[in-house]
């Protein structure tokens, strides 16, 4: 009984963080859903996640500026804006191949998160961070009560999002317009909505969400910050877009799927789950997020009937 117990609780700390650990990906990914429901895709999601990451343990940790952690929350937001402001201007005004453009932008970014924290910093960064809250009441429920009300604000800032975002997309004017400017910028242009301008409010948004998920993730879920440490989560963000089918009740399934495999060797070490009396290579199952975003994209052709018509293309007013 008391191994029952055990195991149980290891279960619950696991399913706790696997529901922390989708935050990243959910701030990332619904920023980057609003980007390409106006038509833009960023796939510089990587470099402004480094950014959000750095900027925001650096400005609450002793040896940078020592403040609170809201300052570094807005931090983190004021340079994902930017840097969305940026890439807004390079594939809204310039017309560059937003591709190419995004992946630049990431390059930028881990070249200049790297940068600054070896000048400034010189080694590992490691801060208070973002405590967790417990509701009252509701934490003191079993099971339930330790996986889903004794998280950091940020984690419930991230759940609370998706629907708050349905709700744009679907009951509000601009909503209606960014999908109108998706599907068809001619059509609601000949309507009055100024395309580039939804566009831009749209990729700066992505970009603030973009530096929310990089905060989170360095002063909420690890509290330190280390070279290139969002490992990729950024693109995985972008694949969930295309997993969700540009939905934000499925792209939270799928954050919590992607978080799960994210976290898979810490159970199966946990757990001490062997094959044969051979423990796992811890090697392989770092690769499975991996993998499974790889095998995501190959299936996400089913869902191009969903994709944004105009995602990807650019728009001037006056071409036939």
């Amino acid at each position: 009984m008391e191994e029952g117990r055990t195991l149980l609780d290891i279960l619950v700390a696991a399913s706790g963080l696997t529901l922390a650990a989708a935050a990243p990906f959910l701030y990332a990914a619904l920023g980057e859903l609003f980007a390409q429901r106006s038509g833009v895709l960023n796939l510089g999601v990587e470099g402004i996640m480094l950014m959000g990451a750095f900027t925001s343990v650096y400005v609450i940790s002793d040896k940078g500026f020592g403040a609170h952690p809201l300052v570094g929350l807005l931090v983190a937001m004021l340079v994902g804006g930017l840097l969305g402001l940026l890439m807004a201007v390079v594939s809204v005004t310039l017309q560059a191949e937003q591709g190419i453009s995004g992946i630049g932008l990431t390059l930028f970014g881990q070249g200049m998160s790297t940068l600054l924290f070896r000048v400034l910093a010189g080694g590992v960064i490691v801060a208070g961070g973002v405590e967790k809250l417990s509701i009252p009441l509701l934490s003191e429920l079993p099971i339930v009560g330790s996986v889903f009300f004794r998280q950091d604000i940020l984690t419930y800032g991230a759940f609370a999002l998706v629907p708050i975002s349905v709700w744009i997309l679907n009951r509000t004017s601009w909503g209606l317009q960014v999908r109108a400017v998706g599907q068809n910028p001619r059509a609601a242009d000949a309507m009055g909505v100024n395309v580039a301008r939804v566009r831009y409010q749209t990729v700066i948004l992505g970009g603030v969400l973009a530096g929310v998920a990089g905060a989170t993730l360095s002063m909420a879920l690890t509290g330190v910050f280390q070279e290139n440490m969002t490992a990729g989560r950024g693109f995985i963000a972008v694949a969930l877009v295309y997993f969700g089918g540009w939905s934000p009740w499925k792209v939270m399934a799928g954050a919590l799927l992607f978080s799960a495999a994210n976290n898979l060797q810490i159970w199966v070490q946990v757990l001490d789950v062997r094959i044969n009396d051979a423990s796992i290579p811890p090697n392989l199952l770092i690769m499975m997020p991996y993998v499974l975003t790889i095998v995501v994209l190959i299936f996400a052709r089913e869902r191009q009937k969903r994709e944004p018509a105009a995602l990807t293309k650019p728009f001037e007013r006056g071409e036939n």
